[in-house]
Parts: C-alpha cells; sequence; structure tokens
C-alpha cells in the first residue's frame, strides 16, 4: 500500500501505542504524529536522559501514561477512556543479554503483559486493529542459513527468545478464542503479529547493544570493543519495520480478517552483515576510530546466524526495504553527530529524516 493510502488511513485516528518511551516506540512515535493521529503512549520512563524520547521531547507528541504493561487494572482502563482504533503493542524487557540476568522479569513482562494487553482488547466494544510486535528471535534457529518463513517453527535459547515465543502462542491462543478471524462481525478485532530483524537508528543508548556501543568508544575516542564479530544479524533501519508495522495495520483496516496473521519484517537476502563490517563501515561514516575484537568464551550464548523471509510482506502488504544496509548506517552515525554536536536542532532532524524516508 502506498504511503499517501497509508496516510489517509492512520490521519486522525486514535492509536494507542505501549513501549512509546522505547527506541522503536518513540521513532513509531513521530512517524504516526507525522501522518496526523491522535497518540496515546503507555510505558515507563524512559531509563537514560539521552534517550530519544527525552532528546526529542517527544512526550508533546502524544498524551503518555507512565506506568507498567503488568498493571492489568491500569492498563485496561486507560484504553477503554481512549477507546483506540488501532494499537501497536511494543512494550517489552528487549534485550538479549539482560534476559540472562533477570528472567523471570523478562518472561513476566513479555508474556503476561501480551496477555494484558489482548485481555483488555475483550472489553473494547468497538473496532479496532491490533499490532502485536515480536521479535525474529521467536523462531527454532539452528544457524543452518535458512531463511525462517512466517510458518516455521517458534522456539528460543536464552531467556528473551523463548519469552517472545511464548507471547506468541498467547497470541495465537487470544486470536482462535475471542477474536478469530471467522467471527470479525461480532468482535470486530483484528490481532495480527509483526516480527523484525536487529534495527538500527538514532536514539539507542541500550546497553550492551552495538550501535550504542559504537557510539560511546567513537565520541570518547576509545577503541570500539567488538564481542561477536562474526555474528550475522539482519540489520535495518528503525524506519523500516516500522513503516511496515503501520502497512500492516492500514491493510488490516480495509481487510480486517485477511490480513490477521503474522509477517517478517527485514532486509534484502542480498543485505546482511556481520558485525566486524557493521563496525567498520560505522567507523567509516563517524570517520575516524579504531576497533578491537575481543571474544569472551565465557559469554551468554546468543545466535550466530540468522535470517528472514520477508517475502510474504513483500507480496501481501506490498511493502519492501528502501535502505540498504550502507544507508541505514549512515542515516543512523548522522543521527548521532547532530544529537552530540547540535542538540539543539535534533529534534528537527529527527522529522527530517522521517520526511525523507516517506517521500523516498
Amino acid at each position: 500500500m502506498e504511503i499517501g493510502k497509508i496516510s489517509t488511513i492512520l490521519k486522525n485516528k486514535k492509536v494507542f501505542i505501549t513501549g512509546h518511551t522505547g527506541f522503536k516506540g518513540t521513532w513509531l512515535l513521530n512517524v504516526l504524529h507525522t501522518m496526523g493521529a491522535e497518540l496515546k503512549g503507555y510505558a515507563l520512563p524512559p531509563k537514560n536522559e539521552l534517550d530519544i524520547y527525552n532528546q526529542i521531547n517527544a512526550k508533546e507528541l502524544c498524551l503518555s501514561v507512565e506506568a507498567d504493561i503488568q498493571d492489568f487494572e491500569k492498563l485496561k482502563k486507560e484504553i477503554l477512556d481512549f477507546q483506540p482504533d488501532f494499537i501497536f503493542h511494543l512494550a517489552a524487557q528487549p534485550l538479549v543479554k539482560l534476559s540472562y540476568d533477570v528472567p523471570l522479569e523478562t518472561f513476566n513482562v513479555n508474556t503476561q503483559g501480551s496477555a494484558n494487553l489482548l485481555d483488555a482488547l475483550r472489553s473494547l466494544h468497538k473496532a479496532c486493529i491490533c499490532v502485536m510486535i515480536t521479535t525474529d528471535k521467536v523462531y527454532s534457529n539452528l544457524e543452518s542459513g535458512h531463511y525462517y518463513k512466517e510458518n516455521d517453527k517458534l522456539g528460543g535459547y536464552d531467556p528473551y527468545s523463548a519469552s517472545k515465543a511464548a507471547a506468541e502462542i498467547i497470541i495465537d491462543s487470544y486470536r482462535n478464542s475471542f477474536f478469530n478471524p471467522k467471527d470479525y462481525s461480532q468482535h470486530k478485532k483484528s490481532v495480527s503479529v509483526a516480527r523484525a530483524g536487529n534495527v538500527i537508528g538514532g536514539g539507542d543508548w541500550s546497553q550492551d547493544r552495538i550501535i550504542p556501543d559504537v557510539i560511546r568508544a567513537l565520541n570518547d575516542q576509545k577503541a570500539i570493543q567488538v564481542r561477536n564479530p562474526n555474528s550475522v544479524r539482519p540489520w535495518q533501519h528503525v524506519l523500516e519495520p516500522l513503516l511496515g508495522y503501520i502497512s500492516l495495520a492500514a491493510n488490516q483496516f480495509k481487510q480486517p480478517k485477511k490480513f490477521s496473521t503474522s509477517f517478517n519484517f527485514g532486509p534484502n537476502k542480498n543485505d546482511t552483515l556481520p558485525v566486524s563490517e557493521l563496525v567498520t563501515q560505522s567507523i567509516k561514516k563517524w570517520g575516524k576510530g579504531t576497533s578491537e575484537h575481543k571474544v569472551d568464551d565465557n559469554a551468554v550464548h546468543e545466535a550466530g546466524l540468522l535470517h528472514l523471509d520477508i517475502s510474504k510482506a513483500k507480496e501481501l502488504l506490498n511493502w519492501q526495504p528502501k535502505m540498504n544496509s550502507e544507508q541505514a548506517i549512515q542515516n543512523t552515525i548522522e543521527w548521532y553527530k547532530v544529537a552530540l554536536n547540535d542538540k539543539k536542532n535534533i529534534t528537527a532532524f529527527t522529522k527530517q529524516q522521517i520526511n525523507n524516508y516517506l517521500k523516498n
């Protein structure tokens, strides 16, 4: 679906976003605001003063509620008070490495949080489109070079991946039991799932993520410590999957029964990079810097190879990546340079990147 048609669908619609203070959530907030949607966000406060939500003062873009996704009664009240036309569920514990430190929290937030959202949706007595954001890591990854399709087996080695796969089982149960597409005329709910790869882009300052680690090292004029240089990931700029999510929602609005299913969003097959090449290109775009490969033999398990098959999104949603990996890295490094050296213009620069993307 063309951007103009998508914007027409979203304009003046009430959109509820969980996790709106996070990295992806803030960018989604901006894109939907640009499209003219009426926005309400529900999330914990941002953890870092430098997070993009704070840097661009994103709270001015929406009615912001700072609360926990695990607080069912609060979540239900905020949804029912707002009466949304669309819901995007992004609230999560999103870090693989942290999931080893706080496995119980990871499972609670990612599974019970998803169940809370869907159960609150049962009490909303109006038509509503709901896009549940999970991850590419929900697949039972054998690291064989296979490009995973939406109907491949789900699984998860680490607590994060397992929690997201478990969330998908919960989502599927709610969709079958309460929001079955066959009964859409009765409940008026369309529930889909979006699975995206590793996203990069301006404003992410999370610990143990490669781009934030790169930027911190470059800005401090220190060598970048590369722990998993050979790991291959489906890198993409944050705007790519977000437009996929929005395109999916717009298609659900038009055909709620047909698109109440799952979709992968990732780069093209010939456009994946190992971590070492991502770091090399980042240094090149920054202008200077060095890196050191320090493989930790005692590190927790993370998948070394992961590929997504995005043919379903291309065929049914008419969605496809607009940036290659080099362009994604370029846009990411440019954002951080402005944020670190010209803070007063970072809000306008963020909007400029969004507008340039939508125009193209």
